[in-house]
């Protein structure tokens, strides 16, 4: 007789697919107003009370006035884990976040050390996409959401939830990833052969794919950024936001050091810019891969991270390299 737990997540792929399916036939898509940061759904700004960070005594630019809608708190009491994951996501991607837990986001995949994986999202617009992923959340207890407005350009914004999450509820974890959910992470060279459980913690530790480079200045880009939010010519160095990986340490540094630093949209470039404040240096590691790479077993048995990966992709990946451990390349 199936367990409840397997009803559960039929009953949720099911209203999954039939809210998806009624969305796209009969709800207009949302609109950003190019160059706005997105605004929080409450209509008043709350005053911070979080006493684990009241030792902060400069002015407060950035508050982060906004509560946990959906948390999982208790996620680090029983047993402390080695390595929190942090994925970035969006409510419609239901079905990348199911390939993570069934492949290399699995928390039950090493006996020897725990792993704890977290997706990350704001407040939807839509409250049917709302309601979804919190009946989700109350079968895999896996989800953090924070009440602002979950867009491109509040990716800042997710990203310092996370980092206040792993300093609240979990500073005495080792080891923190932040990733998105297109990515393909080949868990074993992260957790063996570059955090090393073995070795003893590191400290002020911040690694990844490090981009030096510029703002881009043309308003049709992706990445463009005004000169009057940030008008030097260089970026400080950081890493790609598709995943970087940091000594717990660092993520109550970044969220003190952005309470007054002020925002910007660019997720990446804005944690590189609250290194160089901390004199942290991120240190270059060919791993992590910020594109797209065609699949050979060798190949992504020498990455950390893979870019714009599917969820069928995700699955065949994780198959083959899993059935042919035993083979030499």
């Amino acid at each position: 007789m199936p367990s409840k737990v397997s009803c559960l997540y039929v009953l949720t792929v099911v209203c999954w697919a039939s809210a998806l399916w009624y969305l796209g036939i009969s709800r207009p898509t949302s609109s950003y107003v190019s160059g706005q940061m997105s605004l929080p759904i409450r209509k008043t700004v709350k005053t911070l009370k979080n006493t684990t960070f009241s030792n902060i005594r400069t002015r407060t630019l950035n508050p982060h006035a906004f509560d946990f809608v959906i948390n999982e708190p208790k996620k680090c009491e029983t047993n402390t884990p080695f390595l929190v994951i942090l994925i970035s996501t969006t409510h419609k991607d239901f079905d990348a976040r199911q390939a993570i837990r069934e492949t290399w986001g699995d928390e039950s995949t090493y006996s020897d050390i725990r792993i704890i994986t977290l997706f990350l999202l704001g407040r939807n617009t839509d409250a049917v996409l709302n309601q979804m992923v919190e009946q989700e959340s109350q079968i895999f207890h896996d989800i953090v959401v924070e009440d602002f407005i979950d867009s491109y350009h509040n990716l800042t914004l997710k990203t310092l939830m996370g980092m206040r999450w792993v300093a609240t509820f979990c500073s005495q974890a080792q080891y923190v990833m932040k990733t998105d959910s297109d990515i393909f992470v080949n868990m074993d060279n992260l957790v063996y052969k570059l955090l090393k459980p073995t070795t003893k913690p590191k400290r002020r530790y911040f690694t990844g794919y490090v981009i030096n480079g510029g703002p881009i200045r043309d308003m049709r880009s992706k990445w463009y950024m005004p000169r009057d939010l940030y008008p030097e010519a260089k970026y400080p160095p950081f890493c790609s936001g598709t995943g970087y990986v940091f000594s717990v340490d660092v993520a109550e540094l970044i969220y003190k050091t952005s309470l007054h630093t002020r925002l910007l949209h660019l997720e990446d470039v804005y944690v590189g810019l609250c290194l160089r404040k901390l004199g942290i240096h991120p240190y270059q590691n060919s791993g992590f891969n910020h594109w797209k790479m065609a699949y050979s077993l060798c190949r992504y048995r020498r990455v950390i991270t893979v870019h714009q990966i599917s969820p069928e992709e995700m699955h065949r990946i994780w198959n083959d390299m899993s059935s042919k451990k035993h083979l030499r390349c």
